[in-house]
């Protein structure tokens, strides 16, 4: 599959301008659209497997079977599986149209077209071939109708970058129908049935619109700079794209803003970090406002404080709340910082110098904003009550910051955002819900907060240094865990292997003496001091060595050696090879450290019955309830407990199922307000390794143990996010205030129309 546009051997110099363009310039035009496309392309498609995997989430939940949901999690498991493939040949597939497009092979056509050009189709298209056609058809000219004047604009680019000959969608490399054909190419390299299939191309026709929006305004830009029709004028589209063909009722997978990939008009996650937090923050903003113009009018205030007065105000309360008993005793705060009292006590004293005075309308949203972030921390299950109620104290500083610096929302690297930031994740990861901590960190955390309600005027350098200070302690503690938990993994990959190896040479030694009736000593020899000898080869040397071929062979030596002989010939070689059995299990003893009392009674006894067997005797067998418990020790001390077969409910079934998606370093909490963190999981005996938050080991808890505590109640896993605690505020304030203003619209439409 080939993706990328090779220069021609000679590319021939031309002006942007000059028309008709020469070879090598239009091999460079093609390449740099190739390249703006691919940026968007990629990006687009990890959203859309992200939005994927939620769409098959909530299959899975309103199956009608359990058969149907296992089904659903096996396909969803695949496509897990294979998403580096997938995402790779959906770009190359893509890609690939502006190399045909250069070699005037690009014709991708789909519906009618498609099957007109082959008469033997038309008879022979499968209902799932048909649907698949339907689909790919309307998501093309959902968004051709809605893009249809970009979409004829770079049609006529592109008519020039083919030296002139028209070029309509199905030849366009980057028109809508090259993605749902790449779409369609590599879905094939995974097993989806109808149901499954259909949704990704419901959620593919979410994304597509503003997939094509990007790639179209990029591809347009950079033509129209590069003197190709660079006064083609067209209109971007404004309003609401058409409803989509493939959208149902009961669809609830689209509820996220991702999963349309963000429309325009909204923040896009995608953009540059400033970018997107300036977005963030116009769109609050114009969303408060948008509330604030529905709600009722009211009546226009003599006076309106300026920003000095309610700074000087909220040092007043800054002043106060330092002073307060949780902050000042040692011991927990287990009280948070009431913010609507706040506020009343912040207009109280600015009613001191004005009666009738008012705050006026941007500096009353930007008090709303901080209390929103605030309350936000205060409903964030991943940080704990005692944190909570700590950094609930910072409300009137950081208020304070947002009249001080109005870059302070906007700007993701600001120092107080850093340092709220990094005190919410410290508290995280560190301290627990009861207040007990590790690594000293809430004391850390609580002087931090008192440094800055008593040092903090209206300096942010003040902010900046305790920043400083406070990162220092952290990465100190944090490289002390992570040796600690790194300590802990290897510990249990070194004894998960240990135990995969007494487990395969328990069952290679028990294979060989299945449907033999042995006596005690020989069991005992196979199965105790051989087998360790066997586990030390096999970890030390493999399987593949000497070593290990030797020693199983052994196994088959004794048990040929202690079976009656009557010929002469089978006694001499009997004779040879006791010898040499004894001299290996002497030297085999040696290398374990088995104890030499044990080994020779054990080594007696292998003689004791090769005489006997010289003799064509058979020696007596272990009696059958001293064979099993003989074996039932030795897998024991190989690692493998008796299984006992449980009933497992098909919603512990499926709670096994989602647990085993869950990535390394998930924490969870348990009751008390313990929490635990995944640190490695062993898929063979589907049993997690926690450990606590400093690393150290304290379970190894199995899938359905875990699954059951989850289902009662009694464990939950922690959402954590890699997005920083003040960007998850503020993107949850902008979805409030978005469902808030469109549930106020109707309202106001009513109050219009009366």
């Amino acid at each position: 599959m080939s993706k990328l546009i090779r220069e021609p051997s000679r590319p021939e110099a031309a002006s942007a301008t000059a028309l008709p363009l020469s070879p090598g310039t239009i091999v460079t035009h093609l390449k740099a659209c190739q390249k703006l496309a691919q940026d968007h392309v990629e990006k687009a498609f990890d959203i859309f497997l992200k939005s994927l995997y939620d769409a098959y989430d909530i299959e899975i939940d309103k199956a009608s079977s359990n058969a149907d949901a296992t089904e659903m999690m096996g396909i969803q498991r695949s496509v897990r599986k294979h998403a580096s493939e997938l995402k790779h040949y959906f770009s190359g597939y893509y890609l690939e149209g502006f190399v045909k497009f250069s070699k005037k092979k690009l014709n991708t056509t789909i519906g009618e077209a498609q099957s007109a050009a082959s008469e033997e189709d038309l008879s022979i298209v499968e209902n799932e071939d048909l649907e698949e056609t339907i689909a790919i058809s309307s998501i093309t000219q959902r968004v051709d109708t809605y893009f249809a004047e970009p979409l004829w604009a770079l049609n006529q680019r592109f008519s020039v970058l083919n030296n002139g000959e028209p070029v309509t969608e199905s030849g366009n490399p980057c028109s809508p129908i090259q993605f749902c054909d790449a779409l369609k190419r590599s879905l094939k390299l995974i097993e989806l049935n109808p149901k499954a299939k259909m949704l990704a191309y419901k959620v593919f026709d979410l994304q597509l619109l503003n997939l094509f929006r990007l790639v179209s305004e990029d591809v347009n830009a950079y033509l129209q700079q590069q003197g190709v029709l660079p006064n083609l004028k067209f209109s971007v589209p404004r309003g609401a794209a058409p409803k989509s063909y493939l959208a149902e009722d009961g669809d609830t997978f689209g509820r996220r803003a991702e999963d349309h990939g963000i429309e325009r008009g909204a923040p896009d996650p995608e953009s540059p970090p400033e970018e997107y937090q300036a977005d963030l923050i116009a769109a609050i903003r114009g969303l408060q406002q948008q509330i604030r113009t529905t709600a009722a009018a009211s009546p226009t205030p003599s006076v309106v404080y300026s920003a000095d007065q309610i700074l000087g105000a909220l040092g007043g309360l800054q002043n106060q709340v330092a002073g307060t008993t949780p902050l000042t005793q040692a011991g927990i705060a287990s009280s948070a910082v009431d913010f609507e009292a706040l506020v009343q006590k912040l207009k109280a004293r600015l009613a001191e110098e004005s009666d009738d005075g008012a705050v006026k309308k941007d500096d009353m949203q930007t008090i709303d904003l901080v209390g929103m972030v605030f309350e936000y921390m205060l409903n964030d299950e991943n940080i704990p009550d005692s944190i909570k109620a700590l950094l609930s104290y910072l409300h009137t500083p950081f208020l304070k910051i947002a009249f001080i610096d109005p870059g302070f929302f906007e700007h993701a690297e600001h120092p107080a955002r850093v340092l709220l930031n990094n005190l919410a994740d410290a508290g995280a990861r560190w301290v627990s819900n009861d207040g007990s901590s590790q690594f000293d960190m809430y004391e850390q955390i609580k002087g931090i907060v008192n440094r800055v309600l008593k040092e903090f005027d209206n300096d942010i350098k003040v902010i900046t240094s305790l920043l400083f200070e406070f990162n220092s302690y952290v990465k100190k503690v944090s490289r002390k865990q992570e040796l600690t938990e790194r300590r802990a993994k290897e510990k249990a990959e070194g004894e998960n292997k240990l135990r995969e190896m007494k487990l395969r040479v328990n069952d290679e030694v028990r294979d060989r003496i299945k449907g033999k009736e042995l006596p005690s000593a020989v069991l005992l020899l196979l199965l105790q001091p051989w087998s360790d000898y066997l586990t030390f080869i096999l970890l030390r040397h493999g399987e593949k060595s000497d070593g290990w071929e030797s020693g199983t062979q052994l196994v088959e030596d004794v048990l040929w050696c202690i079976e009656p002989k009557r010929s002469d010939e089978d006694k001499v070689r009997q004779k040879e090879r006791k010898e040499s059995i004894v001299a290996s299990l002497r030297q085999g003893f040696t290398v374990i450290g088995y104890d030499a009392n044990k080994g020779e009674k054990l080594i007696n006894s292998f003689e004791s019955l090769c005489a006997l067997a010289s003799q064509s005797q058979k020696a007596e067998p272990a009696p059958e309830p001293m064979r099993n418990e003989l074996e039932r020790i030795a897998a024991e001390r190989a690692g493998q407990h008796p299984h006992h077969e449980e009933e497992v409910t098909p919603e512990e079934a499926q709670m096994v199922e989602s647990l085993k998606m869950i990535e390394f370093g998930t924490w969870f909490e348990f009751e008390g307000g313990k929490r635990l963190k995944v640190a490695w999981y062993n898929g063979r005996t589907s049993h997690y390794m926690l450990v606590d938050q400093m690393g150290k080991r304290v379970d190894m808890e199995s899938g359905l143990a875990l699954a059951r505590k989850m289902i009662g109640g009694q464990a939950k896993i922690i959402s954590g996010s890699s997005k920083p605690f003040f960007e998850r505020a503020l993107e949850n304030i902008y979805q409030k205030l978005n469902e808030k203003a469109e549930a106020a619209q109707p309202a106001a439409d009513d109050v219009e129309r009366g």
